[in-house]
Protein backbone atom coordinates (compact mmCIF):
# COMPACT_ATOMS: atom_id res chain seq x y z
CA UNK A 1 0.00 0.00 0.00
CA UNK A 2 1.15 3.55 -0.68
CA UNK A 3 0.41 4.72 2.85
CA UNK A 4 2.66 2.97 5.38
CA UNK A 5 0.16 3.71 8.16
CA UNK A 6 -2.16 1.17 6.58
CA UNK A 7 0.06 -1.73 5.61
CA UNK A 8 -1.64 -5.12 5.76
CA UNK A 9 -0.51 -5.98 9.27
CA UNK A 10 -1.50 -2.62 10.77
CA UNK A 11 -4.78 -2.52 8.88
CA UNK A 12 -5.80 -5.90 10.28
CA UNK A 13 -4.83 -4.80 13.79
CA UNK A 14 -6.79 -1.55 13.43
CA UNK A 15 -9.83 -3.46 12.24
CA UNK A 16 -9.68 -5.81 15.22
CA UNK A 17 -9.18 -2.91 17.64
CA UNK A 18 -12.00 -0.95 16.04
CA UNK A 19 -14.39 -3.85 16.47
CA UNK A 20 -13.46 -4.35 20.14
CA UNK A 21 -13.85 -0.65 20.98
CA UNK A 22 -17.05 -0.26 18.94
CA UNK A 23 -18.65 -3.32 20.55
CA UNK A 24 -17.85 -1.94 24.00
CA UNK A 25 -19.27 1.49 23.19
CA UNK A 26 -22.39 0.08 21.55
CA UNK A 27 -23.04 -2.13 24.58
CA UNK A 28 -22.63 0.82 26.90
CA UNK A 29 -24.99 3.15 25.04
CA UNK A 30 -27.56 0.35 24.66
CA UNK A 31 -27.56 -0.07 28.45
CA UNK A 32 -28.06 3.67 28.90
CA UNK A 33 -30.93 3.73 26.40
CA UNK A 34 -32.60 0.74 28.04
CA UNK A 35 -32.58 2.63 31.35
CA UNK A 36 -33.94 5.78 29.68
CA UNK A 37 -36.55 3.89 27.61
CA UNK A 38 -39.54 4.95 29.77
CA UNK A 39 -38.69 8.60 29.05
CA UNK A 40 -38.53 7.87 25.31
CA UNK A 41 -42.09 6.53 25.11
CA UNK A 42 -44.30 8.72 22.89
CA UNK A 43 -46.91 8.78 25.66
CA UNK A 44 -44.41 10.46 27.96
CA UNK A 45 -44.70 13.56 25.77
CA UNK A 46 -47.87 13.12 23.71
CA UNK A 47 -50.09 11.63 26.41
CA UNK A 48 -53.45 10.49 25.05
CA UNK A 49 -52.56 11.74 21.58
CA UNK A 50 -50.46 8.58 21.20
CA UNK A 51 -51.65 4.99 21.53
CA UNK A 52 -54.66 3.81 23.48
CA UNK A 53 -56.14 6.67 25.55
CA UNK A 54 -55.39 6.21 29.24
CA UNK A 55 -56.32 9.64 30.55
CA UNK A 56 -52.68 10.53 31.05
CA UNK A 57 -52.47 14.20 31.95
CA UNK A 58 -49.18 15.14 30.28
CA UNK A 59 -48.20 18.79 30.45
CA UNK A 60 -47.58 20.24 27.01
CA UNK A 61 -49.16 17.31 25.14
CA UNK A 62 -51.34 19.60 23.02
CA UNK A 63 -48.37 21.61 21.85
CA UNK A 64 -46.29 18.47 21.26
CA UNK A 65 -49.02 16.94 19.09
CA UNK A 66 -49.31 20.11 17.03
CA UNK A 67 -45.56 20.00 16.53
CA UNK A 68 -45.86 16.37 15.40
CA UNK A 69 -48.71 17.22 13.02
CA UNK A 70 -46.77 20.08 11.48
CA UNK A 71 -43.65 17.97 10.99
CA UNK A 72 -45.68 15.12 9.52
CA UNK A 73 -47.50 17.35 7.01
CA UNK A 74 -44.19 18.76 5.76
CA UNK A 75 -42.80 15.28 5.11
CA UNK A 76 -45.95 13.41 4.01
CA UNK A 77 -46.84 15.92 1.31
CA UNK A 78 -43.50 15.65 -0.47
CA UNK A 79 -43.06 13.83 -3.80
CA UNK A 80 -40.78 11.32 -2.08
CA UNK A 81 -43.43 10.02 0.33
CA UNK A 82 -46.84 10.87 -1.17
CA UNK A 83 -48.67 10.00 2.06
CA UNK A 84 -52.01 11.24 3.40
CA UNK A 85 -51.27 14.69 4.78
CA UNK A 86 -53.60 14.58 7.75
CA UNK A 87 -52.39 13.03 11.00
CA UNK A 88 -55.25 12.28 13.35
CA UNK A 89 -55.30 11.46 17.04
CA UNK A 90 -54.67 9.09 18.67
CA UNK A 91 -51.57 8.10 16.72
CA UNK A 92 -51.05 4.35 16.52
CA UNK A 93 -47.93 3.16 18.35
CA UNK A 94 -46.32 -0.02 17.02
CA UNK A 95 -43.06 0.11 18.96
CA UNK A 96 -41.47 2.09 21.79
CA UNK A 97 -38.21 0.18 22.39
CA UNK A 98 -35.09 2.10 21.30
CA UNK A 99 -33.01 0.48 18.57
CA UNK A 100 -29.55 1.43 17.29
CA UNK A 101 -28.48 1.01 13.66
CA UNK A 102 -24.97 1.70 12.40
CA UNK A 103 -24.54 4.97 10.53
CA UNK A 104 -23.63 4.27 6.92
CA UNK A 105 -23.10 6.27 3.77
CA UNK A 106 -21.94 5.90 0.17
CA UNK A 107 -18.42 7.07 -0.62
CA UNK A 108 -17.03 7.57 -4.12
CA UNK A 109 -13.48 6.23 -3.78
CA UNK A 110 -10.91 7.16 -6.42
CA UNK A 111 -7.33 6.02 -6.80
CA UNK A 112 -5.51 6.69 -10.06
CA UNK A 113 -7.72 5.53 -12.91
CA UNK A 114 -9.84 3.36 -10.67
CA UNK A 115 -13.01 4.47 -8.93
CA UNK A 116 -15.92 2.78 -7.21
CA UNK A 117 -18.77 3.57 -4.87
CA UNK A 118 -18.22 1.95 -1.49
CA UNK A 119 -20.74 1.49 1.33
CA UNK A 120 -18.96 2.83 4.41
CA UNK A 121 -20.09 2.35 8.01
CA UNK A 122 -19.12 4.44 11.02
CA UNK A 123 -18.91 1.94 13.90
CA UNK A 124 -19.14 4.57 16.64
CA UNK A 125 -22.17 6.40 15.26
CA UNK A 126 -25.73 5.09 15.23
CA UNK A 127 -29.19 6.06 14.06
CA UNK A 128 -31.65 5.83 16.94
CA UNK A 129 -35.16 4.65 16.07
CA UNK A 130 -38.03 2.80 17.62
CA UNK A 131 -37.49 -0.93 17.05
CA UNK A 132 -38.46 -2.13 13.58
CA UNK A 133 -38.44 1.31 11.98
CA UNK A 134 -34.81 1.43 10.89
CA UNK A 135 -33.36 3.44 7.98
CA UNK A 136 -32.84 0.17 6.09
CA UNK A 137 -36.55 -0.65 6.35
CA UNK A 138 -37.51 2.87 5.31
CA UNK A 139 -35.17 2.61 2.32
CA UNK A 140 -36.79 -0.68 1.30
CA UNK A 141 -40.27 0.82 1.46
CA UNK A 142 -39.30 3.91 -0.52
CA UNK A 143 -37.70 1.89 -3.31
CA UNK A 144 -40.32 -0.87 -3.47
CA UNK A 145 -42.39 -0.97 -6.64
CA UNK A 146 -45.56 -1.75 -4.74
CA UNK A 147 -44.88 0.31 -1.66
CA UNK A 148 -46.90 -0.48 1.44
CA UNK A 149 -48.39 2.93 2.21
CA UNK A 150 -49.51 2.06 5.73
CA UNK A 151 -46.10 0.73 6.74
CA UNK A 152 -44.30 3.67 5.14
CA UNK A 153 -46.54 6.01 7.07
CA UNK A 154 -45.74 4.16 10.29
CA UNK A 155 -42.00 4.53 9.60
CA UNK A 156 -42.38 8.25 9.06
CA UNK A 157 -44.62 8.78 12.09
CA UNK A 158 -42.37 6.80 14.43
CA UNK A 159 -39.30 8.73 13.28
CA UNK A 160 -41.13 12.00 13.88
CA UNK A 161 -42.46 10.89 17.26
CA UNK A 162 -38.95 10.11 18.45
CA UNK A 163 -37.79 13.48 17.16
CA UNK A 164 -40.55 15.29 19.07
CA UNK A 165 -39.99 13.22 22.22
CA UNK A 166 -36.28 14.06 22.33
CA UNK A 167 -36.91 17.73 21.58
CA UNK A 168 -39.24 17.79 24.60
CA UNK A 169 -37.16 15.59 26.89
CA UNK A 170 -34.11 17.85 26.99
CA UNK A 171 -32.87 16.14 30.14
CA UNK A 172 -32.41 12.89 28.22
CA UNK A 173 -30.17 14.46 25.60
CA UNK A 174 -28.20 16.37 28.23
CA UNK A 175 -27.67 13.18 30.21
CA UNK A 176 -26.48 11.25 27.16
CA UNK A 177 -24.13 14.07 26.26
CA UNK A 178 -22.72 14.04 29.80
CA UNK A 179 -22.16 10.31 29.35
CA UNK A 180 -20.25 11.14 26.14
CA UNK A 181 -22.93 10.07 23.71
CA UNK A 182 -24.19 13.30 22.13
CA UNK A 183 -27.49 13.26 20.23
CA UNK A 184 -28.12 15.27 17.09
CA UNK A 185 -30.74 15.54 14.37
CA UNK A 186 -29.60 14.88 10.82
CA UNK A 187 -31.23 14.74 7.40
CA UNK A 188 -30.15 12.61 4.47
CA UNK A 189 -30.93 13.29 0.85
CA UNK A 190 -32.41 9.84 0.31
CA UNK A 191 -34.99 10.45 3.06
CA UNK A 192 -35.83 14.05 2.17
CA UNK A 193 -36.83 16.29 5.06
CA UNK A 194 -37.45 13.43 7.48
CA UNK A 195 -35.35 14.09 10.60
CA UNK A 196 -33.18 11.20 11.77
CA UNK A 197 -31.92 10.97 15.33
CA UNK A 198 -28.21 10.18 15.51
CA UNK A 199 -26.28 9.09 18.60
CA UNK A 200 -22.51 9.13 18.47
CA UNK A 201 -19.59 8.43 20.73
CA UNK A 202 -16.91 11.00 21.44
CA UNK A 203 -14.49 8.37 20.14
CA UNK A 204 -13.78 9.18 16.51
CA UNK A 205 -13.27 6.85 13.58
CA UNK A 206 -11.46 7.71 10.38
CA UNK A 207 -11.80 6.83 6.73
CA UNK A 208 -8.34 6.00 5.34
CA UNK A 209 -7.16 7.13 1.90
CA UNK A 210 -9.14 5.93 -1.11
CA UNK A 211 -6.38 3.65 -2.39
CA UNK A 212 -6.50 1.76 0.92
CA UNK A 213 -10.27 1.45 0.70
CA UNK A 214 -10.24 0.23 -2.90
CA UNK A 215 -7.53 -2.33 -2.24
CA UNK A 216 -9.40 -3.56 0.83
CA UNK A 217 -12.62 -4.04 -1.14
CA UNK A 218 -10.75 -5.94 -3.84
CA UNK A 219 -9.30 -8.30 -1.23
CA UNK A 220 -12.65 -8.83 0.51
CA UNK A 221 -14.67 -9.02 -2.70
CA UNK A 222 -17.27 -6.60 -1.29
CA UNK A 223 -17.79 -2.90 -1.95
CA UNK A 224 -18.04 -2.21 1.77
CA UNK A 225 -15.66 -0.70 4.29
CA UNK A 226 -15.75 0.12 8.00
CA UNK A 227 -14.08 3.24 9.31
CA UNK A 228 -11.16 2.69 11.66
CA UNK A 229 -10.64 3.83 15.22
CA UNK A 230 -8.53 6.95 15.73
CA UNK A 231 -6.13 5.64 18.38
CA UNK A 232 -4.42 9.02 18.82
CA UNK A 233 -7.77 10.61 19.62
CA UNK A 234 -8.55 7.87 22.16
CA UNK A 235 -5.26 8.56 23.93
CA UNK A 236 -6.00 12.31 23.94
CA UNK A 237 -9.48 11.99 25.47
CA UNK A 238 -10.07 14.35 28.38
CA UNK A 239 -12.52 14.40 31.26
CA UNK A 240 -14.82 17.42 30.69
CA UNK A 241 -16.10 17.34 34.28
CA UNK A 242 -12.58 17.40 35.71
CA UNK A 243 -11.59 20.27 33.43
CA UNK A 244 -14.71 22.29 34.27
CA UNK A 245 -14.24 21.80 38.02
CA UNK A 246 -10.58 22.79 37.82
CA UNK A 247 -11.57 25.96 35.96
CA UNK A 248 -14.13 26.76 38.67
CA UNK A 249 -11.54 26.29 41.42
CA UNK A 250 -9.05 28.33 39.41
CA UNK A 251 -11.56 31.19 39.08
CA UNK A 252 -11.73 31.41 42.87
CA UNK A 253 -8.06 31.10 43.63
CA UNK A 254 -5.33 29.79 41.37
CA UNK A 255 -3.10 29.24 44.41
CA UNK A 256 -5.43 26.44 45.53
CA UNK A 257 -4.34 24.26 42.62
CA UNK A 258 -1.20 22.11 42.70
CA UNK A 259 1.22 22.86 39.83
CA UNK A 260 0.19 19.78 37.81
CA UNK A 261 -3.56 20.24 38.17
CA UNK A 262 -4.24 22.69 35.33
CA UNK A 263 -6.24 21.30 32.40
CA UNK A 264 -4.11 20.35 29.41
CA UNK A 265 -3.80 23.03 26.74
Amino acid sequence: MADARYDTKRLLLLRKTTRVVADFLRGQVKDYLATLAPLLRPKAVLGDYAGVPARENVAGADKAFKELQSAYEAVAGSKLYRLPRELTSPVSIQSTAPELTLWDYAHAAKAGQESKTVAVTSPCQWVLTYAGFTPARLRELLTARDRAGDELQQCVVHALMLHVVLSRQAGVTRLLEALRYPVRTVRREEFGELPLTCVSSVVCTLRPPDDVIIESTEVSGMNAFEELIDVDQVVALRDPLRERLIELVKSQGVDLLPPDASPPA
